[in-house]
């Protein structure tokens, strides 16, 4: 738990209970940020709404209103898209429990075919993993991490390869995941 001035708690480092919960510490953190970036007018980058199709709703009143059954109509994309810079941005956050290795499985073919296909047209993609336990966010590439699945015969990534091919993201309270600084490194360092 981490105890702001302010007197608001938030717990950075919570692991979630179930697989439905999994990533939600993360998500709060890059939604936090994506807020900050648009108060101070730096980007524009939003969650992207999970496309779903209700299809039954409880209704004891219509304040009370409760969906109790919901599907997915498409597979979705990626978390996350905006602009910064004039540049398209498109990215992808995971939150992974495991110690030595992020599997393959957290991340969908249609995601890496997508994050291929937002580069292909220019724009700037990568993903955004956290290892939980070790406390620490990585920002990586689209390329490299497209690479690396399309490449490989294991099942998982390494976090020596996160340690190689991946630049880490320091947590701070204003911005937990300020990914920003390595877009400024990465892809406008020429342009300043």
């Amino acid at each position: 738990m981490v105890n702001y001035p302010n007197g608001k708690k938030n717990s950075y480092h919570a692991l979630a209970s179930s697989a439905g919960g999994r990533g939600m510490a993360l998500e709060k953190d890059i939604n936090e940020t994506n807020s900050r970036y648009l108060e101070e007018d730096l980007a524009v980058i939003h969650k992207k709404p999970t496309p779903v199709t209700i299809v039954k709703v409880d209704y004891p009143s219509r304040e009370h209103a409760k969906i109790t059954e919901a599907y997915f109509k498409l597979p979705s994309t990626t978390d996350y898209n905006g602009i910064y810079r004039g540049r398209y941005v498109d990215f992808e956050a995971k939150e992974c429990t495991l110690k030595t290795s992020f599997p393959l499985k957290s991340i969908h073919a249609h995601q890496i075919r997508h994050l291929d296909a937002v580069l292909r047209h220019g724009a700037i993609a990568f993903v955004i993993v956290r290892f939980t336990h070790l406390g620490i966010t990585w920002f990586v590439p689209a390329e490299d991490m497209i690479r690396y699945v399309n490449e490989t015969t294991r099942s998982s990534i390494p976090v020596a390869w996160f340690e190689e091919h991946g630049v880490k993201i320091p947590f701070n309270y204003v911005k937990p995941v300020d990914y920003l600084k390595i877009l400024d490194r990465l892809y406008f360092e020429d342009r300043q």
